[in-house]
Protein backbone atom coordinates (compact mmCIF):
# COMPACT_ATOMS: atom_id res chain seq x y z
CA UNK A 1 0.00 0.00 0.00
CA UNK A 2 1.58 3.33 -1.15
CA UNK A 3 1.96 6.10 1.37
CA UNK A 4 -0.37 9.08 1.20
CA UNK A 5 1.08 11.80 -1.05
CA UNK A 6 2.28 14.90 0.71
CA UNK A 7 -0.10 17.85 0.39
CA UNK A 8 0.81 20.26 -2.45
CA UNK A 9 1.30 23.77 -1.11
CA UNK A 10 1.38 26.70 -3.58
CA UNK A 11 2.66 30.10 -2.61
CA UNK A 12 1.91 32.73 -5.17
CA UNK A 13 3.56 35.65 -3.40
CA UNK A 14 6.60 35.97 -5.74
CA UNK A 15 4.38 35.38 -8.77
CA UNK A 16 2.07 38.18 -7.73
CA UNK A 17 5.08 40.40 -7.10
CA UNK A 18 6.47 39.69 -10.58
CA UNK A 19 3.09 40.42 -12.16
CA UNK A 20 2.79 43.62 -10.12
CA UNK A 21 6.24 44.75 -11.23
CA UNK A 22 5.36 44.02 -14.87
CA UNK A 23 2.14 46.02 -14.57
CA UNK A 24 4.01 48.93 -13.01
CA UNK A 25 6.59 48.78 -15.79
CA UNK A 26 3.88 48.77 -18.46
CA UNK A 27 2.07 51.65 -16.77
CA UNK A 28 5.32 53.60 -16.54
CA UNK A 29 6.02 53.06 -20.24
CA UNK A 30 2.45 54.02 -21.14
CA UNK A 31 2.75 57.16 -18.98
CA UNK A 32 6.04 58.16 -20.64
CA UNK A 33 4.55 57.54 -24.08
CA UNK A 34 1.49 59.60 -23.14
CA UNK A 35 3.66 62.49 -21.94
CA UNK A 36 5.67 62.43 -25.16
CA UNK A 37 2.53 62.45 -27.35
CA UNK A 38 0.97 65.07 -25.08
CA UNK A 39 3.72 67.64 -25.59
CA UNK A 40 4.12 66.85 -29.29
CA UNK A 41 0.40 67.40 -29.79
CA UNK A 42 0.49 70.58 -27.70
CA UNK A 43 3.33 72.04 -29.81
CA UNK A 44 1.57 70.95 -33.03
CA UNK A 45 -1.69 72.62 -32.03
CA UNK A 46 0.10 75.71 -30.73
CA UNK A 47 1.64 76.15 -34.19
CA UNK A 48 -1.79 75.39 -35.69
CA UNK A 49 -3.36 78.09 -33.51
CA UNK A 50 -0.62 80.62 -34.32
CA UNK A 51 -1.15 79.90 -38.02
CA UNK A 52 -4.85 80.62 -37.54
CA UNK A 53 -3.98 83.91 -35.83
CA UNK A 54 -1.80 84.86 -38.80
CA UNK A 55 -4.53 84.02 -41.34
CA UNK A 56 -7.13 85.92 -39.31
CA UNK A 57 -4.79 88.91 -39.02
CA UNK A 58 -4.21 89.05 -42.79
CA UNK A 59 -7.97 88.77 -43.37
CA UNK A 60 -8.73 91.65 -40.99
CA UNK A 61 -5.95 93.75 -42.55
CA UNK A 62 -7.40 93.15 -46.03
CA UNK A 63 -10.91 93.97 -44.81
CA UNK A 64 -9.75 97.24 -43.21
CA UNK A 65 -7.33 98.45 -45.89
CA UNK A 66 -8.74 96.99 -49.11
CA UNK A 67 -12.47 96.86 -48.44
CA UNK A 68 -14.05 93.82 -50.11
CA UNK A 69 -11.03 93.22 -52.31
CA UNK A 70 -11.26 90.28 -54.72
CA UNK A 71 -15.04 90.10 -54.67
CA UNK A 72 -15.66 89.00 -58.26
CA UNK A 73 -18.91 87.09 -57.85
CA UNK A 74 -22.24 88.90 -58.10
CA UNK A 75 -24.08 85.83 -56.75
CA UNK A 76 -21.87 85.59 -53.67
CA UNK A 77 -20.90 89.17 -52.74
CA UNK A 78 -19.57 88.02 -49.36
CA UNK A 79 -17.13 85.64 -51.05
CA UNK A 80 -14.15 87.98 -50.81
CA UNK A 81 -10.53 87.20 -50.05
CA UNK A 82 -10.81 89.05 -46.72
CA UNK A 83 -13.93 87.18 -45.60
CA UNK A 84 -12.52 83.80 -46.65
CA UNK A 85 -9.32 84.45 -44.70
CA UNK A 86 -11.24 85.65 -41.63
CA UNK A 87 -13.52 82.58 -41.59
CA UNK A 88 -10.61 80.18 -42.24
CA UNK A 89 -8.42 81.80 -39.59
CA UNK A 90 -11.23 81.70 -37.02
CA UNK A 91 -11.89 77.99 -37.63
CA UNK A 92 -8.18 77.14 -37.46
CA UNK A 93 -7.80 79.10 -34.20
CA UNK A 94 -10.80 77.36 -32.59
CA UNK A 95 -9.60 73.88 -33.61
CA UNK A 96 -6.04 74.64 -32.50
CA UNK A 97 -7.26 75.96 -29.15
CA UNK A 98 -9.41 72.86 -28.51
CA UNK A 99 -6.44 70.65 -29.42
CA UNK A 100 -4.05 72.54 -27.12
CA UNK A 101 -6.35 72.40 -24.09
CA UNK A 102 -7.28 68.79 -24.78
CA UNK A 103 -3.61 67.80 -24.97
CA UNK A 104 -2.36 69.67 -21.91
CA UNK A 105 -5.35 68.61 -19.77
CA UNK A 106 -5.42 65.06 -21.19
CA UNK A 107 -9.17 65.54 -21.59
CA UNK A 108 -10.83 62.75 -23.57
CA UNK A 109 -13.86 64.84 -24.50
CA UNK A 110 -11.77 67.68 -25.95
CA UNK A 111 -9.43 65.28 -27.75
CA UNK A 112 -12.37 63.50 -29.36
CA UNK A 113 -13.98 66.85 -30.25
CA UNK A 114 -10.74 67.98 -31.88
CA UNK A 115 -10.53 64.72 -33.84
CA UNK A 116 -14.15 64.93 -35.04
CA UNK A 117 -13.89 68.61 -36.09
CA UNK A 118 -10.66 68.04 -38.00
CA UNK A 119 -12.05 64.89 -39.62
CA UNK A 120 -15.20 66.71 -40.78
CA UNK A 121 -13.12 69.51 -42.33
CA UNK A 122 -10.80 66.99 -44.02
CA UNK A 123 -13.76 65.06 -45.48
CA UNK A 124 -15.43 68.28 -46.68
CA UNK A 125 -12.22 69.37 -48.42
CA UNK A 126 -11.91 65.94 -50.02
CA UNK A 127 -15.53 66.09 -51.21
CA UNK A 128 -15.02 69.59 -52.68
CA UNK A 129 -11.92 68.46 -54.59
CA UNK A 130 -13.71 65.38 -55.97
CA UNK A 131 -16.80 67.39 -57.00
CA UNK A 132 -14.58 70.02 -58.63
CA UNK A 133 -12.89 67.44 -60.87
CA UNK A 134 -16.18 65.65 -61.64
CA UNK A 135 -18.09 68.82 -62.57
CA UNK A 136 -15.23 70.90 -64.04
CA UNK A 137 -17.10 71.76 -67.25
CA UNK A 138 -20.28 72.82 -65.45
CA UNK A 139 -18.28 74.89 -62.95
CA UNK A 140 -16.45 76.59 -65.85
CA UNK A 141 -19.71 77.59 -67.54
CA UNK A 142 -21.32 78.78 -64.30
CA UNK A 143 -18.23 80.76 -63.27
CA UNK A 144 -18.00 82.55 -66.62
CA UNK A 145 -21.72 83.37 -66.58
CA UNK A 146 -21.51 84.68 -63.01
CA UNK A 147 -18.39 86.75 -63.73
CA UNK A 148 -20.02 88.34 -66.78
CA UNK A 149 -23.02 89.19 -64.63
CA UNK A 150 -20.67 90.76 -62.10
CA UNK A 151 -19.15 93.05 -64.76
CA UNK A 152 -22.37 95.13 -64.63
CA UNK A 153 -21.51 96.07 -61.04
CA UNK A 154 -18.11 97.46 -62.07
CA UNK A 155 -17.67 101.08 -60.97
CA UNK A 156 -21.04 101.23 -59.19
CA UNK A 157 -21.59 102.48 -55.64
CA UNK A 158 -20.87 99.91 -52.93
CA UNK A 159 -18.84 97.66 -55.24
CA UNK A 160 -15.36 99.08 -54.81
CA UNK A 161 -14.02 95.61 -54.04
CA UNK A 162 -15.23 94.16 -57.34
CA UNK A 163 -14.00 97.24 -59.21
CA UNK A 164 -10.53 97.04 -57.64
CA UNK A 165 -10.30 93.30 -58.25
CA UNK A 166 -11.11 93.57 -61.95
CA UNK A 167 -8.74 96.51 -62.40
CA UNK A 168 -5.86 94.62 -60.78
CA UNK A 169 -6.54 91.37 -62.66
CA UNK A 170 -6.77 93.08 -66.07
CA UNK A 171 -3.62 95.10 -65.41
CA UNK A 172 -1.51 92.28 -63.98
CA UNK A 173 -2.62 89.54 -66.38
CA UNK A 174 -2.79 91.85 -69.41
CA UNK A 175 -6.28 90.72 -70.30
CA UNK A 176 -9.71 92.27 -70.85
CA UNK A 177 -13.18 90.96 -70.02
CA UNK A 178 -14.22 87.46 -69.03
CA UNK A 179 -14.20 85.71 -72.42
CA UNK A 180 -13.47 88.74 -74.64
CA UNK A 181 -13.03 92.50 -74.41
CA UNK A 182 -16.47 92.82 -76.03
CA UNK A 183 -17.97 91.70 -72.70
CA UNK A 184 -17.57 95.31 -71.58
CA UNK A 185 -19.64 96.65 -74.51
CA UNK A 186 -22.79 95.26 -72.87
CA UNK A 187 -21.85 96.95 -69.58
CA UNK A 188 -21.29 100.42 -71.07
CA UNK A 189 -23.78 100.01 -73.96
CA UNK A 190 -21.08 101.36 -76.24
CA UNK A 191 -17.68 100.47 -77.68
CA UNK A 192 -15.76 101.06 -74.47
CA UNK A 193 -13.68 99.17 -71.89
CA UNK A 194 -12.22 100.12 -68.48
CA UNK A 195 -8.91 101.96 -68.56
CA UNK A 196 -7.26 98.91 -66.95
CA UNK A 197 -7.68 97.12 -70.33
CA UNK A 198 -5.37 99.54 -72.13
CA UNK A 199 -1.93 98.52 -73.40
CA UNK A 200 -0.64 101.87 -72.12
CA UNK A 201 -2.68 103.32 -69.29
CA UNK A 202 -3.97 106.87 -69.58
CA UNK A 203 -7.12 108.71 -68.56
CA UNK A 204 -10.13 107.54 -70.62
CA UNK A 205 -7.93 105.31 -72.78
CA UNK A 206 -10.80 102.80 -72.74
CA UNK A 207 -12.62 105.05 -75.21
CA UNK A 208 -9.91 104.63 -77.84
CA UNK A 209 -9.87 102.04 -80.62
CA UNK A 210 -9.69 98.27 -79.84
CA UNK A 211 -6.12 98.24 -81.16
CA UNK A 212 -5.00 99.92 -77.91
CA UNK A 213 -6.60 97.28 -75.62
CA UNK A 214 -5.53 93.88 -74.33
CA UNK A 215 -7.19 91.13 -76.36
CA UNK A 216 -6.63 88.07 -74.10
CA UNK A 217 -9.70 86.84 -72.15
CA UNK A 218 -9.13 87.08 -68.39
CA UNK A 219 -10.87 83.80 -67.51
CA UNK A 220 -8.68 81.69 -69.79
CA UNK A 221 -5.54 83.70 -68.93
CA UNK A 222 -5.97 83.16 -65.19
CA UNK A 223 -6.88 79.51 -65.79
CA UNK A 224 -3.68 78.96 -67.81
CA UNK A 225 -1.67 80.69 -65.06
CA UNK A 226 -3.16 78.32 -62.46
CA UNK A 227 -2.36 75.30 -64.66
CA UNK A 228 1.23 76.50 -65.06
CA UNK A 229 1.49 76.78 -61.28
CA UNK A 230 -0.37 73.53 -60.66
CA UNK A 231 2.69 71.99 -59.00
CA UNK A 232 2.80 74.73 -56.36
CA UNK A 233 -0.96 74.43 -55.82
CA UNK A 234 -0.63 70.63 -55.53
CA UNK A 235 2.24 70.88 -53.04
CA UNK A 236 0.25 73.34 -50.94
CA UNK A 237 -2.79 71.04 -50.98
CA UNK A 238 -0.66 67.99 -50.13
CA UNK A 239 1.02 69.81 -47.23
CA UNK A 240 -2.38 70.91 -45.92
CA UNK A 241 -3.67 67.32 -46.09
CA UNK A 242 -0.53 65.97 -44.37
CA UNK A 243 -0.88 68.49 -41.52
CA UNK A 244 -4.50 67.48 -41.02
CA UNK A 245 -3.69 63.74 -41.12
CA UNK A 246 -0.87 64.34 -38.61
CA UNK A 247 -3.30 66.16 -36.33
CA UNK A 248 -5.84 63.33 -36.60
CA UNK A 249 -3.13 60.77 -35.82
CA UNK A 250 -1.88 62.71 -32.77
CA UNK A 251 -5.43 63.18 -31.45
CA UNK A 252 -6.52 59.55 -31.80
CA UNK A 253 -3.21 58.17 -30.48
CA UNK A 254 -3.36 60.38 -27.42
CA UNK A 255 -7.05 59.61 -26.87
CA UNK A 256 -6.28 55.86 -26.89
CA UNK A 257 -3.34 56.36 -24.51
CA UNK A 258 -5.49 58.35 -22.09
CA UNK A 259 -8.20 55.65 -22.16
CA UNK A 260 -5.56 52.95 -21.58
CA UNK A 261 -4.02 54.90 -18.69
CA UNK A 262 -7.44 55.43 -17.08
CA UNK A 263 -8.36 51.75 -17.49
CA UNK A 264 -5.18 49.93 -16.46
CA UNK A 265 -3.16 52.40 -14.46
CA UNK A 266 -5.79 54.13 -12.37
Amino acid sequence: MSPNPAPLILWDGPVLLVHSQQELKRCSMAHNCLQCIKYLMFVFNLLFWLGGCGILGVGIWLAVTQGNFATLSSSFPSLSAANLLIVTGTFVMIIGFVGCIGAIKENKCLLLSFFIMLLIIFLLELAVVILFFVYTDKIDKYAQRDLKKGLHLYGTDGNIGLTNAWSIIQTDFRCCGVSNYTDWFEVYNTTRVPDSCCLEFSENCGLHSPGTWWKAPCYETVKIWLQENLLAVGIFGLCTAMVQILGLTFAMTMYCQVVKADTYCA
